[in-house]
This record gives C-alpha cells, structure tokens and sequence, in this order.
C-alpha cells in the first residue's frame, strides 16, 4: 500500500472518517454499550414493567423458554464443520451464550438474582475452560457467540448482578487470548456472512474490553474490507445481496449480522447505518421484500431456497424509522415473525428521542447502469434472413458463412459449448436470445480464451444480448463463491481482439453482453478505433494468472480511440480494476456502475480527451479513479457527477495529469480527509 494511503488510514481509524461518524477516535466507550445503552436498558425494563405492548409478550415468551436447569457443557476444543459435521461443543457453545444473554436480559428486567447467577455460571463454566475452535465453521461460530456473550457480560458487569472481578478477568483473558485471536484476521474470502458476523463480534469484544483500536479496526473492515469482507460488497447498489442467489436464509444471516455490527457502533455514537444512502436498509428492503412475496430484478437467479422469514427485522424497522425512513417491506416482514419473538423485540428500541423524525420515502435502488446485462428475453427485431444456430450446432461455421454477406447470427437459447476458441471474423453480427443463451468454452480444448479476432483488420462487429461464461463450469451452482474467478485452476479469457498497429481493427460494438468470471481480462480490445460498450455486464473477470496481478480486468482497452462506455456494470473484478485505459483517447465512460473491483475502480495510464462522467463508483479496493504517470501522464480528463465513495483509497487519485478537471462530483467515505488527491509530481506507482 502507498505510504500516503497508509498515512489516511490511520487517520481514518483515529478520527473516524467526519462524514461517517459523530464519535472521535479517542472518546471513551460508553457502558453498558453493546446493543443497549443503560438508557435504552431502563426504558426497556420499565415499559415491560407497565405491561406496555410488544414488550411485555416478548418478555413472557423470553421467561418460560428460559430454564434456569440449562446445563452447560464447556469443552476445550470447540470443533464444527460446515453445517455442523462435525459439531463437538458447537451446540453447548451457542446455546451456552443465548442463554447467557437471555438471562442476563431477564436479570436486569426482574431483578432476580437466580437470573443473574444462571448468566454468569454459564460465562465462568466457559471462559477458564475453552482453549480453541477448529474445522470449517470456526471463525464463524466464534463470530456468532462472541457478542452474546459480550452482551450478556456488559449487562452483568455495569448492573451489580455479582458477579467477582476474578471471573471477569478470567472472561476478558477467553476474549483476548482465544476468540479475538482466530477472528482479528477476517475471512472475506468466504460469503459475506462470514465476516459480518466477525465484524460484529470484534465491535462487542472492542467495547467490553475498552479497546478503540480493535473497535476502529472492525469498523474500517465493515466499510472497506476486500472481497466479500464490507457492506458494500454484501449489499450492492441494488439491493441485492451477495448471495441472494445462493438462498434467503444465508442472505438474512448475512444482513442481520452486518445489521448488529452496525448496532454496536451505534450504540457507541459511530453512525453505519447510514453509510452510502442507507444501503443497509435498502438491502433490508429488497430482501424483505421476495421472503414475503414478490420478485426483485437479481442479477443471476435468486435462490427460492430457505424463504423462511427469520427474526433479523425488528430493530432494523424501529431503527429506520425512529428516523422516519419509510421501510414497508422490512415491516411486513417483522410484523410476521414478532408474535414468536422475545430477546430481539426487548432490545428492539433505544430510548425515545426528543427529537423529531424526518419523513424519508424508502431507500431504492441505484439508477445508475441498472440493469445491465443480457436481457431476460429475446429480442424481437431479428432479420429474416438471420442464419440460426442451435446448442451443438458450429457458431463458427455461422460467422464465417455470414461474413460474406454482412450477415447476422442468432444463437438460440442454451448451451453453446465451444470446441475452441470462436475466431470472429468481420462483418458480422453475433446474437443471442439473452441470458439464456450461454458461450462456454470447452475447458477441455486447451485455448484460453472464448473469442479472438480472426485478424488484425476486423471491423464493422456487434455482439449483442448473450452470456460469456469464463468459468470452468458451465452451471453456476446456487453457491456465489464456487465458479468465483479468484478460486479457478483455470487459465480462462473472454473476448480477446488484438491488432498490430493502432486503428487497424474498426467500428466494435457489444451491446447487453455478460462476460463472467474469466481468470484473464473479461474483454480486452488492442488497437481499435470506434469501440462502443452498452449496457454491458463484465463481473468477476481478472484474476492472478500469468501474467500476475493487476494486470487483467473486467474491460481493458489499449490503443484505442473514438471509444465509448456506457450505462453498463464493471464490477468485483478480484484482482483488477472496472475499468483500465491504456494509451486511449477520445473516450467517453459515461453512466456506468464501477463497483467492488480488487485495484482501481478506474485505471488510466497515459490516455488523453477522457470524459467520466455520471457514474458510480463505489468499493474499491484502491481509488476510485487512479490517473496514473508513466511516461507523458494523461492529457485532458474531466471527471465530473460522478457518485464516488467508499473507496479503500482517494475518490479521485491523479498524478501529472495535464489539464484535469475534476468538477462536480459526490465524494464521500472515502479513505482521507480530503477525498481527492490532485498532484503534480511525477511520481509513478510501485505496485
């Protein structure tokens, strides 16, 4: 990392990023501070206390399934695979902190001591005697006991419960020597849920511990955290989820844990609700709003698996709308699960505020290149004399055919498996009939990529409304982390054209195409003049395969002029950037959706009259926008209205660039003070 982004990061977790949060760095905790404050504690105790509705029925329900007989079972070795085989103590271990916390709750609530003794007999049977956790599932049931416990020790240490100054040594000792230790690392390379419960463990064992720096840290990896680690990479712009197509009941467990972290840091004065226009109510929204009934756009096919409305919704509604944000999705779902619940409606509310709320419609989806991809169906003005090409049918064979005539190609929905790489040649126009039309190379051909040019002098070339699938498999499966690029053996590239000398290769056109999880660059185009990209997926492409690293990306133009990118999505390359411009010019990336990609959001290197204008560009791992000096630097670029945060880097970063203007843009969130980092110097990027 550079030296000067080192430099903002530490001020970002001294002062807590100004437009993010109310709290500085050096402010003591509050305590009790984990999901309640001792304000919200006492309204909660007194509004049981009057019978007052939905308290009192939450806390009846919470009394009879709390059994003072519980027997706790500690363990040494905690050990749980995925779905819970094998499960050595991961039971006791979970049930053992629920009730924990539901005692602790009860505790406070009544006043009786037998609660209060169930609570802390539970904590010290444990904390003394657990050593480890191990196989698949460790970090993930050490994230997902970690704050109850945390919970349940707050309330016990800052109520006079009894509890002996040794045991809660011996408590924090557990924390620091055995939990923190297996999750400080994170593990974003897993589905999003993972770290979300991590995360919101690390906040409540920072807060029991009085540990800023720990805090700090979890809450820079809630925003910024790699791959799948940050709400951002949970929740797109959309609102759909990370693994909405993987099934509903990860997806709630992924946002109500994301949800608790945010809690805790509220609590704590630390605003992460609202972080990027309320993304995590708007991935309530959407979510909320297929488990109870309808349909939301998914890019990939949203799982019907485990709709089953869980108790995730009751404080993200009071949340919302104690700050009168209208969440009617979120309440549909919440009124459904509540006539059974009890510990989440009991914590559900903070302590009335004096202030007033505002009336805020509910969050929607970002506008910006959405949707973009191949369309969900065919399209209707396909010419008559159009050659057809049925799955197992030679596509090659069609194009080569259809060049001599300036012809057009439909390939029909469904597999098309390649049996090596399509040489495209000009002339031509290749069709499908949507997302269902796929192109998959034959991993067992021995080429790398899907399409290559059948010259150096191609032109006059439009592909339109098909999927390039890059993976090693042709079906997806239900899980989003299987055919990711990042974990293919697989050398595999997507759309390859490649000339000798600039200009050589004319008038490029792609038009609703998907290229997906390539290992090399999704679509790299070298020496073209007249390049235009619509509405166009290119997610997950550009891996570490030779030539390394940062080297191929979603969409990478060399050479290129008279180029224009628009309302399309270059999102979640693994490696690489959304976009990279190498020695472009005349380039127009207009309206486009640049998200979550592994270095830059975009790339320029020595490229000159660039316009980037009206997008989004949000979570990446580095800059947003990196203008980069090589040899001249960049000439004439203008950035403007641009939505540009979040960004594990400067929104905008830009040495020696000659006439830069950066005019009107959104610029939040991003790592440093200043957002933007405009520089003179000459200075070239290390790595």
């Amino acid at each position: 990392m550079l030296p000067t982004l080192k430099f903002y990061r530490i001020c970002l977790s001294l002062l807590m990023a100004t437009l993010v949060f109310s709290t500085a760095g050096a402010q003591k905790f509050i305590h009790p501070g984990i999901d309640q404050t001792s304000a919200d504690l006492e309204y909660m105790k007194k509004q049981v206390l009057k019978g007052e509705q939905p308290w009192n029925d939450a806390f009846d329900r919470l009394k009879t399934k709390t059994d003072l007989n519980f027997k706790v079972i500690p363990h040494a070795h905690v050990m749980r695979g995925p779905y819970g085989k094998p499960n050595i103590g991961g039971d006791d271990l979970s049930k053992g902190a629920n009730m924990a916390y539901n005692c602790a709750l009860l505790w406070y609530i009544t006043n009786d001591k037998s609660y209060a003794g169930k609570a802390i007999e539970i904590i010290n049977a444990w904390s003394p005697v657990v050593w480890d956790f191990d196989y698949n599932d460790a970090k993930l049931l050490a994230g997902w006991t970690g704050y109850l416990f945390c919970n349940a020790a707050e309330i016990l240490k800052y109520s006079n419960a009894g509890w002996q100054a040794k045991d809660q040594e011996a408590f924090t000792n557990m924390l620091t020597t055995v939990y923190y230790p297996l999750l400080r690392y994170y593990y974003p390379q897993a589905n999003g849920n993972w770290d979300g419960a991590i995360i919101h463990s690390i906040l409540a064992i920072g807060v029991y511990t009085d540990n800023r720096e720990m805090f700090s840290n979890a809450v820079d990896h809630f925003l910024y955290g790699n791959v799948n680690g940050s709400l951002l990479k949970y929740i797109y712009p959309s609102g759909q989820c990370q693994e909405s197509t993987r099934d509903q009941g990860h997806v709630q467990l992924g946002l109500g844990e994301f949800a608790g972290a945010a809690r805790i840091a509220y609590t704590q004065g630390v605003d992460l609700f609202s972080v990027a226009n309320n993304r995590l109510a708007l991935g309530y929204e959407y979510t909320a709003r297929f488990v109870t009934g309808e349909k939301p756009y998914c890019y990939g096919v949203i799982s019907e698996r485990a709709k089953d409305v869980r108790d995730d919704y009751e404080y993200v509604y009071r949340h919302y709308t104690s700050k009168g944000i209208d969440m009617p999705y979120t309440k549909i779902a919440a009124e459904q699960v509540r006539p059974k619940a009890d510990r989440s409606i009991l914590t559900a509310f903070r302590a009335p505020s004096v202030v007033a709320p505002k009336n805020i419609p509910a969050p929607l989806a970002s506008k910006i290149a959405f949707p973009a991809e191949a369309l969900d169906k065919p399209m209707t003005n396909i010419p008559a004399n159009a050659i057809i090409v049925n799955p197992g049918e030679s596509i090659q064979d069609a194009l080569d055919k259809a060049s001599r005539t300036k012809g057009f190609v439909l390939a029909k929905a469904g597999l098309h498996t390649l049996p090596a790489t399509l040489k495209f040649p000009s002339n031509v126009t290749l069709c499908g009939e949507g997302v269902s039309t796929m192109l998959f190379l034959d991993p067992n051909s021995g080429a790398r990529d899907a399409i290559v040019n059948a010259d150096s002098f191609l032109h006059d070339v439009t592909i339109q409304n098909l999927v390039i699938e890059g993976s090693i498999k042709s079906d997806p499966g239900t899980d989003p982390n299987t055919n990711r690029s990042f974990r293919s053996a697989g050398n595999r590239g997507g759309i390859i054209f490649r000339a000798n000398r600039e200009g050589d290769m004319k008038n490029i056109c792609f038009i609703n195409v998907s290229v997906l999880n390539c290992t090399f660059n999704g679509v790299m185009i070298s020496g073209a003049t007249g390049v235009n990209v619509f509405n166009c997926n290119f997610t997950e492409n550009g891996s570490t395969v030779i030539p390394g690293p940062r080297l191929q990306h979603n969409l990478l133009l060399s050479h290129c002029s008279k180029v224009t990118i628009k309302d399309s999505r270059l999102d979640t390359s693994p490696y690489g950037s959304g976009i990279a411009l190498v020695s472009c010019k005349n380039v127009e990336v207009v309206s486009n959706e640049i998200a979550r990609n592994g270095y830059y959001g975009i790339d320029m290197q020595e490229s000159a009259n660039v316009t980037v204008k009206g997008n989004l560009i949000e979570n990446n791992d580095r800059s947003g926008i990196m203008l980069e000096f090589l040899s001249k630097g960049n000439q004439a670029v203008e950035i403007s209205d641009n939505i540009i945060h979040y960004n594990n880097g400067f929104g905008i970063e830009s040495y020696a660039t000659a006439q830069v203007k950066a005019g009107v843009n959104t610029l939040t969130g991003n790592l440093g003070t200043k957002q933007s980092l405009i520089s003179e110097e000459k200075k070239i990027i290390m790595q």
